[in-house]
């Protein structure tokens, strides 16, 4: 009775400060943004440490540099596109009045958004962003449309309930801000149990929104999130989270969900929308490649996996690879050993031990590696495979082989990855850049033709989920009784309309091989990979960049970078 009061109370109070956010004019809420921003800087180290304590780290591992970009990193820099936004429609203009457009196969139109600035082209040298967007819209269209609800700031569309993940921690707040601003909603943030040490620190940090009567922060068990879901005073739901949860809460659980989900005859019938992860591939197009090359590759593949412990919705889960490739077995002892020496830590993500047990279960002859990792070699996708279609939330990889090369294997490997993956969030792409030179236009159009929300070519989908104007989510088209990956998009600060996924792109090289292959990166090894010992601080130094740029903290960035 009390959760539900505490509910009832939120409820009440974001009714009355709905009036208050459709009253604010958007310069106005653009300060607010501002203070968000500042003190999510201000308290970073109190963020990076309750993650800290949740996820069972060290206070001198490096592998809080996971924290720093993935918590006050990317919530900070979400704030500061958004008030580019803001700022903008209020002077009259487009969010993307100086944005570069380009074209994609299929009559798509292409957006720019990393890099945005001068900053950007020098802390991410060589990364690129781009959203396409869906077949026919031009760059006028998109112009004029963007901006989304601020466009009719007056005009809210009431309450909505987000329940947020218990993995990532910038991902509740950063879905907050899509329903305050993309939807121009008032919102019900419900933490993840797992999540609920972060709470004091978001309450800090979302403080101007929580004044205004914006946004309110409930906790609670699955009876809480139900009652608020389910609540009449709801309008929407946003949900970050796993396809079965998702299920359990439209149609309700056990055998009774599973019979109204055949019928497609929800429990929950208002709007929903979801992030709901899936099976994640890297195919990897064969070429001739240096030993350097294949070494920063496996352990760019096992950083895909082995981020955050494989408990990230795009965390890579299957590598697909040519059988014929004359470096197969190089490739594969490197990508062998850099997840054997990965650093270790805590599986503290609830079931991951199970999940790593079921893998065993079902692949006996798999190989257990350190710190409870596990590879699976040499699977044929035209079996019916646990691998491809259950997502595994724990260091689990898979090789899957495909007996081809060349064009042929780089098409069959689309194929396999559309048809036989569980999920379309996140694909990866690694390739040399002879090779994809060598495809010229038929690789842009094997892109176009993967159905993913993200796709990644020589960079992780992570940077995707980092990069404030892109785009995040599944790739359009699923539907409440097969949502796999989810419905919808966040993140999308520049509140670009018509989007359909996001492409990015970074170097086959780290710097200082990059420039003396004649690639134009000068990106050492990026912060979020698992071997970068200087990681911590680079996230601090960039967590305190994006709350205010200045030329004068770059030197400190790059040392620490190139320290790495």
């Amino acid at each position: 009775m009390e959760a539900r009061h505490a509910v009832d109370t939120a409820l009440a109070e974001l009714g009355e400060g709905e009036k208050t956010w459709a009253s604010l004019s958007l310069s106005k809420r653009a300060d607010l943004l501002g203070r968000v921003r500042d003190l999510t800087v201000e308290h970073g180290n109190e963020w990076v440490d309750a993650a800290r304590v949740i996820k069972g780290l060290s206070e001198s591992s490096p592998l809080l540099g996971e924290e720093w970009m993935s918590g006050p990193y990317a919530f900070a820099g979400g704030a500061s596109t958004l008030i580019h936004t803001l700022t903008a429609l209020d002077s009259g203009n487009s969010p993307l009045a100086s944005v570069e457009f380009g074209s994609a196969p299929g009559d798509r139109t292409t957006v720019q958004v990393l890099p945005m600035t001068m900053y950007d082209s020098l802390l991410l040298s060589g990364f690129r962003a781009d959203v396409w967007l869906k077949p026919g819209i031009d760059a006028a269209t998109a112009t004029r449309s963007a901006g989304l609800a601020q466009r009719e700031p007056t005009r809210t569309g009431g309450i909505g309930a987000v329940l947020g993940a218990g993995n990532i921690t910038s991902i509740a707040p950063l879905d907050t801000f899509y329903e305050l601003f993309a939807h121009n909603r008032v919102v019900a943030l419900k933490l993840n149990p797992i999540t609920d040490p972060m709470l004091p620190v978001l309450t800090t940090v979302l403080a101007p929104l929580i004044e205004v009567g914006a946004v309110r922060i409930l906790t609670g068990g699955p009876e809480v999130g139900t009652y608020l879901v389910q609540h009449p005073s709801v309008a929407h739901v946003h949900m970050t989270g796993s396809s079965i949860t998702h299920d359990a809460i439209v149609f309700g659980p056990g055998e009774t969900g599973a019979e109204r989900k055949a019928a497609n005859d929800p429990i929950l019938t208002k709007p929903m929308t979801s992030e709901l992860g899936g099976v994640s591939p890297t195919i990897v197009l064969p070429g001739k490649w240096s030993r350097a090359d294949i070494e920063f590759q496996a352990e760019h593949i096992a950083t895909q996996r082995l981020h955050n412990n494989g408990y990230n919705c795009v965390a890579a889960q299957a590598v697909i690879i040519s059988s014929a490739w004359d470096q197969r077995d190089e490739f594969l002892a490197a990508l062998r050993d850099a997840l054997d020496r990965a650093p270790g830590r805590r599986a503290y993500y609830p079931g991951s031990d199970a999940r790593v047990t079921g893998a065993l279960d079902s692949y006996p002859r798999s190989e257990r590696l350190s710190n409870g990792r596990v590879l699976i070699g040499d699977i044929d996708p035209g079996d019916e495979t646990a691998l491809l279609t259950t997502e595994y939330f724990a260091p689990v990889l898979g090789v899957v082989e495909l007996p081809c090369t060349g064009n042929s294997f780089a098409e069959k490997a689309v194929q396999t990855a559309n048809d036989d993956f569980v999920g379309t969030l996140g694909i990866n792409i690694i390739a040399h850049p002879s090779t994809i030179a060598e495809m010229g236009d038929r690789f842009e159009s094997l892109l176009a033709e993967l159905r993913y929300g993200t796709v990644a070519v020589n960079t992780w989908t992570g940077l995707g989920f980092l990069s404030a104007a892109a785009t995040w989510g599944a790739f359009p088209g699923h539907t409440i009784d097969d949502v796999q990956s989810g419905i919808g998009i966040v993140h999308n600060a520049l509140l670009i309309d018509g989007a359909e996924r996001t492409v990015v792109r970074g170097p086959f090289r780290p710097a200082p091989r990059s420039l003396l292959a004649r690639e134009w990166a000068l990106t050492p090894k990026p912060p979020w990979f698992l071997s970068n010992r200087t990681a911590a601080t680079t996230g601090r130094l960039l967590t305190a960049f994006a709350g205010k740029p200045s030329w004068a903290k770059l030197p400190a960035i790059f040392a620490s970078a190139l320290r790495g």
